[in-house]
């Protein structure tokens, strides 16, 4: 057999070495089709997905529907607007109403009246509900334009368990400044005992304020929401 010269050996490592090369780019260039990172939209990320967002209807219960409870009496929950100790605002002179109208009017004239020394003359109330602006004065036939609501109604509350509690616990419920609000009196009716998924504030803009402190109160007082109230409340919540 002939042995390759010095030349000849030479020439047959740098085809080795070539063929090396090709070789490694076509495995390289195979990998990265294949790579998912730089793969093609059909491709499936391996990368982690982050926690889901938190229920904001956490910790309340949610029940098929709103059953009806025979016997609701607005007396069942107290004395309206209470000067109670056993109130959670305690007795200070002043009944919730006006509690609540110092808490919730601005440019406000103060008298005192019925020992309260600042029961609330006149002021004005930027509706939360409808966003008009309401000029309250205190008297028999004007002190009706501003009213205050329970955020969740004292029927409502009934239905959903209320209908079980002490008279005290209920009398609380009905006092409790977390469950009022000021409102135009055309949107308090308007709410009347509505549930949210019959009834949001037209004003958006108060949506997530109001679906905010309606599942406080829920989850204060351990009440249920319906189904239908529960989407309701989770959609305005999860968009804000």
């Amino acid at each position: 057999m002939r042995r390759l010269g010095f030349r000849g050996g030479l020439g047959l490592v740098v085809l080795l070495a070539v063929a090396s090369l090709i070789v490694v780019g076509l495995l390289q260039s195979r990998g990265t089709d294949s790579d998912p990172a730089v793969a093609g939209s059909g491709a499936v990320s391996t990368a982690p997905v982050g926690d889901p967002a938190p229920d904001p209807l956490a910790g309340i219960a949610v029940v098929a529907k709103r059953t009806k409870v025979p016997g609701y009496d607005r007396d069942d929950f107290g004395p309206a607007w209470t000067d109670d100790t056993d109130a959670p605002l305690g007795r200070n002179g002043c009944d919730t109403r006006n509690d609540i109208l110092e808490r919730d009017l601005v440019d406000r004239v103060n008298f005192d009246i019925w020992r309260c020394p600042w029961a609330v003359r006149s002021g004005t109330l930027h509706d939360p509900y409808s966003g008009a602006v309401i000029a309250f004065q205190h008297g028999e036939d004007t002190s009706n334009a501003v009213q205050i609501d329970h955020i969740v109604s004292l029927a409502l509350a009934w239905d959903m368990g209320a209908s079980t509690w002490t008279p005290e616990l209920r009398a609380r419920f009905a006092n409790d400044p977390a469950n009022l609000i000021a409102v135009a009196g055309e949107a308090n009716f308007a709410k009347a005992s509505h549930t949210p998924a019959s009834w949001m504030p037209p004003n958006e803009a108060f949506r997530c304020d109001y679906a905010d402190r309606y599942t406080s109160v829920l989850r204060q007082y351990g009440l249920p929401i319906d189904r239908a109230s529960a989407e309701a409340l989770r959609g305005v919540l999860q968009a804000c």
